[in-house]
């Protein structure tokens, strides 16, 4: 298909996006594709490991193409949402556990969508033009694709920050944030994939790996902390007791996102700490997601970012301390008959 090129080089299973022109925004066949990649691989004993990677400098992948979502979703056809979705779940669910080494090149932009792709990999290679962020929240979703997942296990309540500013990383704080794992720059990655497509051997990360630069958000750990650590409620009244540059920023990305969304991925995250795995994430995400469009602030935040792009979304609810705790709940209770099957 032409948005996605699916092959076998030497010893490597190859899944190369090809639509930089969209920076390789991740649509529902090319979900399934890749499912389908790594199913056929799974037993064949000429693929010893499966590299990811995409063309163009711009992004490896900036999300997922969420055009179709709104127009059905407008029209009232809430179910293809929700099979993409599903879908694209069960493939990040196939790549965290993947029984073979999985590679993954990420530069430029990796977001949403591309996290789920990308940084469930086994070995996760970021360059000197890295972005990696989950900005879910400023159009009316929660951190899903398993980023729970990633966000819960970052240092302290790192994961939170993230998740609720939607913050970007460089190199050094996505390694550190475990998101990523190496950093080589991007003028030896030729070298890199002919290397692992020649032999299979991943001795080649190691030998090309450098050290990666300072992560920046390393100097807030023990803000980040104290600040992110108590209900949305008080995440907002810490931050405007704080002041300084940092709060500021912090603040403002908050009241820019859904408080829906934010106050959804919080309870996500906590929660997903304590169990665990990325199933357990990625069931968890999927109760939000299923009733987004239809009961959220999903179709909202696309209309105003994405499609009028006025950047004035009309949120259900006015403040991050307006959203009470059985808004969160009728958002992340449980689907019965209908949860994800993965």
């Amino acid at each position: 298909m032409p948005d996605i090129r699916i092959s076998r080089e030497g010893r490597a299973g190859r899944i190369t996006l090809t639509r930089p022109q969209a920076l390789n925004a991740l649509t529902w066949a090319m979900c399934r594709e890749v499912a389908a990649a790594l199913t056929r691989w799974r037993d064949d004993a000429e693929v010893r490991l499966v590299l990811i990677d995409a063309e163009g400098d711009k992004a490896f992948c900036a999300g997922g193409d969420i055009q179709e979502m709104y127009d059905t979703g407008r029209h009232g056809d809430f179910d293809y949402g929700r099979r993409f979705w599903a879908d694209e779940y069960r493939m990040n669910a196939m790549i965290a556990e993947y029984p073979k080494p999985v590679v993954a090149l990420l530069q430029g932009y990796t977001m949403g969508g591309g996290v789920g792709l990308g940084c469930h990999a086994a070995h996760r290679v970021v360059c000197e033009t890295s972005r990696i962020a989950m900005p879910e929240v400023a159009i009316g979703l929660v951190p899903d694709v398993g980023g729970t997942h990633l966000l819960a296990r970052a240092p302290g309540r790192m994961g939170e920050y993230l998740g609720a500013t939607a913050a970007r990383m460089g190199p050094g704080d996505a390694i550190r944030a475990g998101f990523a794992d190496l950093y080589i720059p991007r003028e030896f990655w030729p070298a890199l994939v002919r290397a692992l497509e020649t032999t299979g051997d991943l001795a080649s990360l190691d030998a090309m790996a450098q050290d990666a630069p300072p992560p920046p958000l390393a100097d807030h750990q023990a803000e980040i902390d104290r600040l992110f650590a108590g209900t949305p409620a008080d995440i907002v009244a810490a931050l405007e007791a704080e002041g300084g540059d940092f709060a500021r920023e912090a603040l403002a990305a908050l009241r820019r996102a859904s408080p829906l969304a934010v106050a959804c991925g919080l309870a996500n995250i906590r929660a997903v700490r304590g169990e665990g795995t990325v199933r357990a994430a990625l069931t968890r995400e999927y109760r939000f997601t299923w009733r987004a469009a239809e009961h959220g602030d999903f179709l909202e935040g696309i209309r105003a970012l994405i499609i009028d792009k006025d950047k004035a979304p009309r949120w259900q609810h006015a403040r991050l301390e307006d959203v009470g705790e059985h808004d969160v709940a009728a958002m992340l209770a449980g689907l019965g008959a209908r949860e994800l099957a993965l």
